[in-house]
C-alpha cells in the first residue's frame, strides 16, 4: 500500500530542474555575452544588417539570473525567494529580448526559438517548482520543524 505523506515534500527532480534552468540561462547567457554581435548576426538570419544591439548586457544580466537559479538548487525551500529572483529575471530577460531586439532582428525561427523556448518555456517548470518550495517553507514554518 503506498500512502501519500501529510506533508509537502520538495522531490529531487524539482533540484534537477532548477540545476537545469541555471545551466542553460548561464550557456546561452555566455554566448550573448562573448559571441553578441556574431549571435545577433544569425539570430538576424545574416541580413547584412549593422546591428549595434546591447548584446554584452544583455548577457551579464543573463549570467546573473542563470548563477541565481542555479544556486538555488542547494537550498530551494531556505532560499525559495532566490527562485522567484530567477523567474522575474527571466521575464525581464525574455520582455528585453522582445522589446529591444525583435525590432531589429524580425521575427523569425531563431528569434522565435529564442524567445520562446530560452526565456518564457523555463518559466513554467520554475514557477511550479517556487510554489512547492514556498508550500515545503510555509509548512515546516507552521510545524516548527527543527534539522538537527
Amino acid at each position: 500500500m503506498d500512502q501519500k505523506p501529510n506533508f509537502p515534500i520538495f522531490p529531487m527532480h524539482f533540484r534537477g530542474l532548477l540545476l537545469l534552468a541555471g545551466m542553460y540561462t548561464i550557456a546561452w547567457s555566455a554566448f550573448f555575452r562573448w559571441f553578441g554581435q556574431a549571435l545577433l548576426s544569425w539570430l538576424a538570419m545574416d541580413t547584412g544588417l549593422g546591428l549595434e544591439l546591447p548584446a554584452q548586457w544583455y548577457g551579464n544580466l543573463g549570467l546573473i539570473v542563470g548563477f541565481a537559479i542555479f544556486v538555488s538548487a542547494f537550498y530551494p525551500v531556505s532560499w525559495v525567494y532566490l527562485i522567484i529572483g530567477g523567474v522575474a529575471g527571466k521575464i525581464i530577460l525574455a520582455s528585453w529580448f522582445g522589446l529591444g531586439f525583435l525590432p531589429d532582428l524580425g521575427w523569425n525561427k531563431r528569434t522565435g526559438f529564442h524567445l520562446i523556448f530560452n526565456e518564457m518555456a523555463w518559466l513554467i517548470p520554475l514557477i511550479l517548482v517556487f510554489l512547492r518550495g514556498l508550500q515545503v517553507k510555509d509548512y515546516l514554518e507552521k510545524n516548527e520543524v527543527v534539522e538537527n
